[in-house]
């Protein structure tokens, strides 16, 4: 499979090159030639299927002309060390719950998958040169990335998160494991981070002296095997009967989720529409509302992980559909809730099913509950462990959320951390000594 750029100025890739690269060298992100479409005999007997089956298939479909079949099977099998079941809430909303692995957050699929493919690139390059993985995130991508990498030879991670704007709980995730992982406190906004991310790619003197790439959700190796998910939760929803008008709420911020989750729909997935569930940072929904694209600085909200103000995978999706206005806006609609209506819909959700939602969560339930039409039935995606935000969640609720133990045991490591400016200058100069 061969990938092109977004922005259309860059070579044409491999797949190895282009999990190792992260981002063309137009600045565009990678997108494969093809989407192969899964035959009708898997989605005729998918419920019968294992979460594992179901996504080694998928994976297959996307990799499986670059990565050896055996490989390939291990990486699918050992990413996915654990379930992502569907839970009824109220009536017909459901959710898929992506929190079950090990950091307890939606992004542990993704960032699994890349860490194991990528070592699998990098044993056949047998160089011996070091990857640095440059991660930016708004909270849980951190984790997911970190722990996923963590003690994997011949790799160094660096997470780049904004000063005192992430969850305590979700900072000691990143910043207590050592070893070749390492926390950068950047004293700005998430998109500072990210921009950090993206200069570094695009510098020639940094690149010659270290090999780059990235972990965020512009990398196609962190964003695709999202798709797997997607089908299980069709898979289970068929096991029950209620899988015809299926409609798929993905509370969005980067928006890689809900793009790995419209890549399954063109292969196959019979999901019928997609709603983007915003929290105050609109900018996918005022698109969709007048076709203009106006990216603009981020909004501090209740649920953190989205905040981001110019949406890296907004062009995967335009790309997708052609630049299409029309073609997108038919396929998903969107939903955009305050921090007073998300602290409202947590206590309303809790008070009627005793469900936890976690703020982000809280922006799909609504949206499913605002938007459902008669005979549809919803599912959601619960992106994180309510627990992650516990002082937030315990806070609007009135209760004491348990925390699990593997969170516990983050809680309890020493923060070690390096403080940077938002100027680039500084952080090329910090990487230049590594």
């Amino acid at each position: 499979m061969k990938y092109y750029s977004t922005n259309g100025k860059a070579p044409i890739a491999d797949l190895h090159k282009a999990v190792v690269k992260g981002l063309a060298e137009d600045r565009g992100l990678y997108m494969p030639e093809r989407i192969n479409k899964l035959p009708q005999e898997f989605f005729d007997n998918i419920e019968k299927m294992s979460f594992q089956e179901i996504a080694y298939t998928v994976a297959s479909a996307f990799f499986g002309e670059d990565v050896d079949p055996d490989a390939l099977h291990d990486i699918v099998y050992d990413t996915l060390a654990f379930d992502c079941p569907v839970v009824n809430v109220k009536d017909n909303i459901y959710t898929l719950e992506l929190f079950h692995g090990p950091t307890l957050a939606f992004k542990d699929v993704g960032a699994r998958f890349m860490a194991r493919l990528l070592q699998y690139f990098i044993k056949k390059e047998n160089n011996h040169k070091q990857v640095n993985v440059l991660v930016a995130t708004s909270g849980d991508t951190g984790s997911a990335v970190a722990n996923g990498f963590l003690g994997v030879e011949g790799i160094h991670v660096y997470v780049l998160y904004p000063k005192g704007k992430v969850s305590p709980i979700q900072e000691c995730q990143f910043t207590t494991l050592g070893k070749n992982i390492t926390a950068i406190e950047v004293d700005g906004v998430f998109d500072d981070c990210q921009a950090l991310v993206k200069n570094a790619f695009m510098d020639a003197e940094l690149n010659a002296h270290m090999k780059l790439t990235s972990a965020n959700s512009i990398n196609v190796a962190r964003f695709l095997p999202q798709a797997f998910y997607y089908f299980n939760a069709y898979a289970r929803m068929k096991e029950q009967g209620k899988a015809d008008n299926l409609v798929m709420c993905v509370p969005s911020g980067n928006f890689g989720n809900i793009c790995a989750a419209l890549f399954g729909h063109e292969m196959g997935l019979p999901i019928k529409r997609f709603i983007a569930a915003n929290n105050a940072n609109d900018i996918f929904y005022k698109y969709l509302q007048t076709g203009q694209y106006e990216p603009k600085p981020s909004k501090q909200t209740l649920a953190n992980a989205m905040d981001v103000g110019d949406p890296s995978n907004f062009a995967r999706i335009y790309d997708l559909y052609g630049k299409s206005h029309a073609k997108i806006s038919a396929l998903i609609s969107g939903a955009t809730y305050t921090d007073e209506q998300i602290r409202e819909t947590m206590r309303e959700c809790y008070k009627a099913s005793g469900y936890i939602l976690d703020p982000h969560g809280a922006c799909g339930y609504q949206a499913l509950a605002d938007g459902l039409q008669p005979g549809e039935v919803g599912v959601f995606c619960e992106t994180a462990h309510p627990a992650k935000f516990k002082e937030k969640v315990d806070e609007i609720l009135g209760i004491d959320v348990t925390i699990p133990e593997r969170l516990a045991a983050f809680m309890r490591g020493e923060k070690q951390s390096v403080a940077m400016s938002k100027d680039f200058a500084d952080f090329k100069a910090y990487l230049m000594k590594q």
